[in-house]
């Protein structure tokens, strides 16, 4: 699997399980890139939508993907704390410089008191049937979510109270 070195600026594109590209963050600094994992951060970055609008982010935010998990961890830091969001998704491909996974519709927006609601249940529900996921899949999917439930409640990983700083701080590094 290619990986990135830190430092290298990249790109996040999001499909949908049909092929489909769904979303595209243009620009995000590695700032460590594995084959089993890479953290990113971007600032003000332009997204674009499968639509092709666009749009511009509004905070500084420490990207976890990780090659085993089935989701993502976005964590933007705000004025009034840290807010997460996670993708059940795919685990991530490295490749053409791009950071790539399938976005199962399903999200998890995690409070700076480590409150959480599960997002997007509908929209799951639908394109289950549209795209016809398998059983297995579905499985899988709800496993993760679980799963990522218990690193929420337990600060594991990019929930720990240091992490989402402590990378914050490196990638100020590579703006100066």
């Amino acid at each position: 699997m290619e990986t990135s070195e830190p430092g290298k600026i990249i790109q996040i594109q999001s499909y949908k399980h049909n092929g489909q590209l769904h979303r595209v963050w243009d620009t995000t600094t590695v700032l460590k890139g594995t084959s089993n994992r890479v953290i990113g951060a971007n600032d003000k970055t332009l997204v674009t939508e499968s639509d092709g609008r666009t749009w511009v982010t509004r905070e500084p935010a420490i990207c976890f993907f990780h090659a085993k998990y089935w989701f993502n961890v976005i964590g933007m830091l705000r004025d009034d704390g840290i807010y997460y969001y996670c993708n059940i998704s795919s685990p991530f491909v490295f490749e053409d410089g791009a950071v790539k996974y399938i976005d199962y519709d399903l999200d998890v927006k995690v409070f700076p008191d480590m409150t959480y609601t599960l997002l997007d249940e509908d929209e799951y529900d639908l394109h289950k049937k549209l795209m016809n996921y398998p059983k297995v899949l579905d499985k899988i999917l709800w496993n993760n979510v679980e799963y990522l439930l218990h690193w929420i409640r337990q600060r594991k990983g990019p929930f720990s109270a240091e992490f989402v700083d402590q990378w914050y701080e490196f990638y100020l590094t590579y703006r100066s």
